[in-house]
């Protein structure tokens, strides 16, 4: 085997390798859908076992756990936001998740595929460089029970959430909207 073979067929031998190596987009992405398919495991093993009232629990306690278990492995903000928030303290966006999020809301009205609706992009803040990604939470049926219409929400979850979320804004969803986003903030060097 001549020079330029072995240096071609080492070449070859490590784009399999190259191709595995996370780029900021996929890691980021890989977070958000677990946390993703974390929450919806609990969710319904929550409403399968307890109903739609235990489930809120879910939302306020659990999901803030696995964002914040997240956010402290990695050393990014991991977190969930909505323009149409139901604890302000923890879901509000900051400008750059606003504009995400109205882009998503009229990415949906445009019949653009909720599951694949994601935005990123690497920008300069006064702290410093950050890779921003953001994966859009679509409604699911089984959100409606707390996030639906009038009509969709029982009595006893209307109550629980009043008592809970004094400051509510996340109800009147409907299948085919984007309820909010997964957030992911990662420093760059």
């Amino acid at each position: 085997m001549n020079f330029l073979s072995a240096v071609v067929t080492m070449v070859l031998a490590a784009l399999p390798a190259l191709a595995a190596e996370d780029t900021p987009l996929q890691t980021s992405r890989t977070v958000a859908i677990s946390l993703m398919q974390q929450l919806g495991v609990e969710l319904k093993n929550e409403i399968s076992a307890n109903g739609p009232d235990a489930a809120i629990k879910v939302c306020r306690n659990i999901a803030p756990e696995l964002a914040s278990q997240l956010s402290i492995e990695r050393g990014w903000r991991v977190t969930r936001v909505s323009l149409k928030t139901r604890n302000p303290l923890l879901g509000t966006p900051d400008a750059w998740e606003q504009q995400a999020l109205k882009d998503f809301d009229t990415r949906a009205a445009s019949d653009e595929a909720l599951d694949k609706m994601e935005f990123s992009e690497s920008v300069t803040e006064p702290g410093g460089r950050y890779f921003r990604y953001m994966k859009a939470l679509p409604v699911q049926p089984l959100c409606l029970a707390c996030h639906g219409g009038e009509e969709q929400i029982s009595a006893s979850v209307k109550a629980t959430l009043a008592q809970q979320y004094p400051y509510d804004r996340a109800t009147l969803y409907a299948i085919g909207q984007v309820r909010g986003a997964i957030s992911v903030k990662r420093p760059l060097p």
